[in-house]
């Protein structure tokens, strides 16, 4: 008979799990066999708690939403596309990824981290008739379902293809439901897991309580990533759908924010526009801005400035600008940097909550999905819904046809710039990785990226799983490299 054992050194859900033979009498000193881990309200409570600080965990540098130098959902993918260049004065931190030369033995490991996720996850599923039939039942049972659906999906936009361009037999992660320390899975389809994804987010919206509260999961957090999850299917009418249900049931503390509670959001001062974050304590030592600049006495050091081709897109009365984009002077140059993550007001500085699902990105879900409908009003109405919120001086757009969707696009680019979605929504929509000729300095000049261009689709898309996975399960196919 095999047991399973929840390591007490990694505050009962520890990634380490282990097996013991029959005729073993006692438990490790260190260690409590996970059916009595289970028991209690309190317990699952306390797994639950354990499976979102997973969401921050750090694994050989990288973190999942974190900010660190061997990757980070807070930086690489905007590393990866068109939003960012390599600042000549920073660390070259991450430079593998601006340059795409990674490799299976030094890509960003959030399928280490990711997976630690699901397995904490799948603990509490696994237990979860331990409890008595009931909301707080219901309700624990539909965040784990939510935390192990969102790992699966950001590892499936990470490792591979985009739904819309695999075929079936194309291959996406191992979709994990066991705590089996023994087994070794493969890769299971692309389109496979995309639908495995909707269904655990679609039960969770079902079990899930209305309002649980800053860095938990809430029926309006479900439904926002499900608009998400769809948008990358192109599940236009689901979109619309899941959008609405998040606008409409999200408690009124996270409605969409407007250009005087915008700004607090990065301070951590208000939670209007957040739907789920993930919690980031000083104590925890998840420093999230470390990936884009430090600060010193003499000016800040960037990694990373937004590229001047995007710092042109903002407009002087655009919230998001202010928000999102200081100017320093270091060693007599000029440069911009990313100031989204530098952190609270008081506290340890690039410390900040990740944000992983805002209200604006939900209004642009569903204007994209409705002009994709052909539904042209709806989707201008949603457009100069977000524009009115983020801009001092908006007047209603008027914008009709290719106009409208581009209009779409560069709000979606705007609002979601640093947040770790510009790869992914270029990859989605089969486009280009197309970069200007523009450099690190704060008015354009300096020097440029050495890649400008990756092709619509190009394998680079889909980034090498880590060389200790694929050693570790002979079942894991690497992608072509």
């Amino acid at each position: 008979m095999k047991k399973i054992y929840i390591y007490a050194s990694i505050a009962l859900l520890g990634l380490g799990i282990s097996s013991c033979k029959k005729e073993l009498t006692q438990n490790p000193y260190n260690a409590v066999n996970s059916e009595d881990a289970f028991k209690t309200p309190d317990d699952f409570s306390n797994a639950l708690r354990g499976a979102y600080a997973a969401y921050r965990s750090t694994t050989n540098f990288a973190v999942y939403y974190g900010g660190q130098d061997g990757g980070a959902m807070a930086s690489t993918p905007d590393i990866l596309a068109d939003n960012l260049i390599l600042n000549q004065q920073g660390r070259k931190s991450q430079q593998t990824f601006f340059d795409f030369k990674y490799q299976p033995n030094n890509t960003w490991d959030l399928w280490g981290n990711a997976y630690a996720v699901i397995l904490r996850a799948n603990f509490i599923l696994a237990n979860i008739d331990h409890l008595g039939a009931g909301d707080f039942k219901n309700n624990i049972q539909g965040e784990a379902l939510a935390v192990r659906a969102l790992a699966h999906f950001d590892l499936l936009r990470t490792y591979a293809k985009s739904y819309t361009s695999a075929t079936d037999a194309d291959l996406g992660v191992p979709y994990v439901t066991s705590t089996d320390p023994n087994a070794l899975p493969a890769r299971d389809p692309d389109k496979k897991c995309y639908d495995l994804v909707v269904a655990d987010f679609e039960k969770a919206a079902t079990l899930i309580g209305a309002d649980n509260g800053v860095g938990r999961m809430d029926k309006a957090a479900v439904e926002g990533l499900l608009s998400r999850v769809y948008l990358y299917m192109g599940q236009w009418q689901k979109v619309v759908d899941a959008a609405t249900s998040a606008i409409n049931t999200a408690p009124d503390a996270n409605k969409l924010a407007d250009t005087v509670e915008f700004p607090k959001i990065w301070l951590d001062a208000s939670e209007r526009d957040v739907l789920f974050k993930v919690k980031i304590l000083d104590g925890d030592n998840v420093q999230i801005g470390v990936g884009y600049e430090q600060a010193s006495p003499a000016g800040v050091k960037a990694e990373y400035s937004p590229d001047y081709a995007l710092t042109l897109l903002y407009t002087t009365t655009d919230t998001r600008k202010r928000s999102y984009i200081g100017q320093t002077v270091l060693n007599t140059v000029k440069y911009n940097y990313i100031k989204k993550y530098f952190g609270r007001a008081a506290g340890a500085a690039n410390v900040v909550d990740f944000k992983v699902i805002r209200m604006g990105e939900v209004y642009l879900n569903r204007a994209e999905a409705y002009y994709n409908l052909t539904k042209p009003a709806d989707a201008l109405a949603d457009l100069n819904t977000l524009r009115a919120n983020r801009y001092s001086d908006d007047t209603p757009g008027a914008e009709t046809g290719q106009a409208l969707y581009n209009a779409i696009q560069l709000q979606r680019r705007l609002e979601l710039a640093f947040e770790g979605a510009r790869f992914f929504d270029i990859k989605r929509l089969n486009l280009p990785v197309q970069r200007s000729s523009f450099g690190d300095k704060a008015d354009g000049s300096g020097i440029a990226a050495s890649v400008k261009t990756v092709p619509a689709n190009s394998k680079l898309f889909e980034l090498p799983i880590p060389l200790a996975e694929t050693n570790a399960n002979k079942n894991i196919k690497q992608n072509d490299y």
